[in-house]
């Protein structure tokens, strides 16, 4: 196959490695399994640049990026409905997508498994035509991105210390945000702290990402509590992946989910793959089954979780008073 490689400079990971030793080392393995390859370190406002160009190109099989999960995310919207194959290098933080795919998150691992990996497809899923691989939110997980980006961390330690401050902050002062959401047919008008949907249903047992990428199916949490101790105790569940028996939870599946978002304030309420935009008056959120095609370990097995959810319609939905 013939490969081309951006790697996020000043990313995560990155921004603290020998990118030039790093280079060699994914060049030399990828040649060892007999692809063509070549690699490029952009900085700054380079890398969308970079990227998009690579996204572009007829001549290439594989797209491999390097960097935390907005640079993956960022990739996955350029490559959806193109032949072009994305493979995830995981240098960011949390890297919910390469866990997804089953990609080591050690790099030396993780480049010797996609050197001799495959090609796969897998869902993606857009809002009002924006894609996503992980997750699109409103409500407390734009709050909790908004304290963030307010605080100072210079290392990737750093980064998990202020999103614990910033969960903190969050649960302190909770947004209360007034939904009307179509789902399965079904209209519902919520006051919720939080909703959250997922590209595939969020697996157990781990942090929040889908065990399933070709699950067909959005994940679809409702926040049903305004109690701030009751709140805090459901954002621990999901971080620790044993959100399913929380009775502070609605959970639902569907291919398709449209929402109206009534509340004054709409800049920096949405949060799509970790990074803040504006919320519309209306969303629409729709799952793209196999649209994306992904370089995955030689292989890898998804796991098939037509998975049970704790409610079926929106009737078990309470409005936060």
């Amino acid at each position: 196959m013939k490969i081309h490689v951006v790697l996020n400079a000043d990313g995560g990971t990155l921004r603290t490695m020998d990118l030039d030793a790093l280079k060699q080392t994914i060049e030399s393995e990828f040649r060892l399994h007999g692809h063509e390859i070549d690699t490029e370190l952009p900085h700054g406002s380079e890398l969308g640049e970079a990227i998009e160009k690579a996204a572009k190109r007829d001549d290439i099989d594989v797209l491999v990026v390097g960097g935390g999960d907005g640079t993956v995310s960022s990739a996955a919207g350029k490559l959806m409905g193109r032949h072009v194959a994305l493979g995830v290098l995981p240098a960011g933080t949390m890297n919910l997508f390469a866990r997804t795919l089953q990609i080591p998150l050690q790099l030396p691992q993780a480049i010797a498994a996609l050197a001799e990996g495959e090609i796969a497809e897998v869902d993606i899923a857009t809002v009002n035509g924006r894609p996503f691989v992980h997750q699109f939110a409103v409500g407390m997980h734009a709050r909790m991105v908004r304290i963030r980006e307010r605080l100072n961390y210079g290392s990737k330690v750093g980064k998990v210390l202020a999103s614990w401050r910033a969960i903190f902050g969050a649960v302190r002062r909770l947004p209360i945000v007034e939904l009307e959401v179509e789902l399965k047919g079904e209209t519902k008008r919520l006051k919720t702290p939080a909703l959250a949907i997922s590209n595939n249903l969020y697996g157990e047992g781990h942090l929040p990402y889908a065990d399933d990428p070709q699950g067909g199916e959005l994940g679809i949490y409702i926040c049903q509590t305004t109690d701030r101790l009751a709140v805090a105790k459901l954002t621990l569940a999901i971080l620790f992946g044993t959100w399913r028996n929380s009775p502070s939870l609605g959970v639902y599946t569907a291919d398709r989910v449209v929402f109206d978002y009534r509340h004054r304030h709409r800049r920096d309420r949405a949060v799509r793959d970790g990074e803040l935009e504006d919320v519309e008056v209306r969303s629409e959120v729709v799952l793209h089954k196999r649209a994306l095609k992904v370089l995955v370990p030689a292989g890898t097995k998804f796991q098939q979780t037509a998975a049970e959810v704790k409610v079926a319609t929106l009737e078990g939905a309470s409005a936060a008073p």
